[in-house]
């Protein structure tokens, strides 16, 4: 009974790209969230207000839109392993330039929001490349497994991260901080360097607005993918209070827990991954989207709610769970239903739909920590999201009947041979097609 609760590794023995992209992804987590805890802890330490730390989530908003959308269509254009290799290195730059902030006497507040659009900037570029890899180098029957195996190393990271970051800024400060950041992209740059190249189809096109046009009407046109999207930014506009935290653990009287609660998430998404063995067995992935997103609502309203730091921390932990299960659809769904030639640009609106409702949800709970406190703008924020998650499974009901065994598109892709050297007719023999 055991054996079929640990993750499932046939995606890690299969593919060596796989392989190597996880460990890389792990390395590029690690560094990513020391920066992402200490970079709103700076802008708390010089402005001490809650709505400075939620206008980051609006100075990232339209560079993660823009280049998240021409991103998706330089995946399908260009080779992936140049994209991913140049946007790693120009963050690791952007790493650099927040530490010499941080070293200068006096560091300025505005450097800090313009590495937040850069970094959002390339974050757009990057993403469509490495999530339209998935679909290629893992085949079609193990898409659900190499989801699971890929948040389990998000959230080792993720809980790792702001664990030792909340202790790195306390005690050593946040150039500290950002120096590890700088180190973990330098390592990750070297292992991208050892990635297999990925060129595109000899008939791709450059990429063009009426490309992305294209996928956008492919996208329109299935309700099950529109239904993926459409949860996931409401669940993240309405219940993402990370932006707030360090307000939440002042009124909890709880500094000390800060770290803790941003890496809370992580735990309860951790424990899932760690027993996701049977998630490889199902079939009924909308079931996971929109049971995963209402869960994260329920908990983030709980949190918010209740006053005892422990209770809060076992909430967010929850929420995490839930956040996992729905992501494992999201990503199982993407990857059996589209078609490769396509992958990359509506990789690029998958970008949007699960970075543009986090980045929303900064602003939207910072502006309401300040108006009405916020303890009620993290409590009301989850209450919405079941509400809003409620109404959009009852107008996509696609998504909640989608079986990977009878939907159209699934059935389609897995006739096309799905998986390593099965996607791309032009793949060399013997030669795995990753990035």
């Amino acid at each position: 009974m055991t054996s079929r609760l640990l993750p499932d590794l046939s995606p890690w023995r299969s593919s060596a790209d796989f392989r190597l992209l996880w460990v890389q992804g792990l390395v590029t987590y690690f560094g990513s969230f020391m920066a992402l805890i200490a970079l709103p802890l700076q802008i708390k330490h010089l402005t001490g207000s809650p709505l400075a730390v939620g206008a980051m989530g609006a100075v990232e908003l339209v560079p993660l839109v823009v280049f998240g959308l021409y991103g998706g269509a330089l995946a399908d254009s260009a080779d992936r392993r140049r994209v991913i290799l140049g946007t790693e290195a120009g963050l690791g730059l952007l790493a650099v330039v927040l530490l010499v902030n941080a070293l200068a006497p006096e560091p300025a507040l505005w450097p800090l929001y313009v590495v937040a659009a850069g970094v959002s900037a390339l974050a757009g570029l990057q993403r469509p490349a490495l999530d339209s890899l998935m679909a290629r180098i893992v085949p079609h029957d193990q898409q659900t497994a190499a989801a699971a195996l890929n948040s389990l190393r998000w959230q080792v990271g993720a809980i790792a991260g702001p664990s030792l970051a909340g202790v790195v800024v306390a005690y050593a400060g946040h150039a500290t901080a950002y120096g590890v950041t700088v180190v973990t992209f330098a390592l990750s740059v070297l292992l991208c360097l050892r990635l297999s190249p990925a060129p595109p189809a000899h008939d791709a096109e450059k990429p063009s607005l009426r490309g992305i046009a294209e996928g956008a009407r492919y996208a329109w046109s299935r309700p099950v993918l529109l239904g993926t999207y459409a949860v996931d930014l409401a669940a993240m506009f309405f219940a993402f209070p990370n932006a707030v935290f360090p307000f939440l653990a002042d009124d909890l009287d709880a500094e000390w827990a800060l770290g803790l609660m941003y890496a809370a998430g992580s735990v309860g998404s951790l424990a899932l991954g760690l027993t996701s063995g049977w998630t490889s067995r199902v079939r009924r992935h909308g079931l996971f989207v929109v049971g995963g997103a209402a869960g994260w609502g329920l908990a983030i309203a709980a949190a918010g709610w209740f006053q005892n730091i422990w209770i809060v921390l076992v909430c967010l932990a929850l929420a995490g769970a839930g956040d996992m299960l729905s992501g494992l659809g999201r990503s199982t769904i993407w990857n059996q239903t589209i078609p490769d030639e396509l992958r990359g640009r509506l990789a690029g609106i998958e970008v949007l739909s699960y970075s543009v409702g986090p980045q929303l949800g900064q602003v939207r709970a910072g502006a309401m920590a300040g108006w009405t406190g916020t303890r009620s703008a993290v409590w009301s924020g989850g209450v919405a999201c079941v509400a809003s998650v409620a109404l959009l499974a009852a107008a996509l009901p696609k998504l909640l009947t989608y079986d990977s065994a009878t939907d159209e598109d699934a059935s389609r892709r897995r006739a096309a041979g799905a998986g390593p050297a099965g996607d791309r007719p032009d793949a060399e023999p013997g030669v795995l097609p990753g990035v």
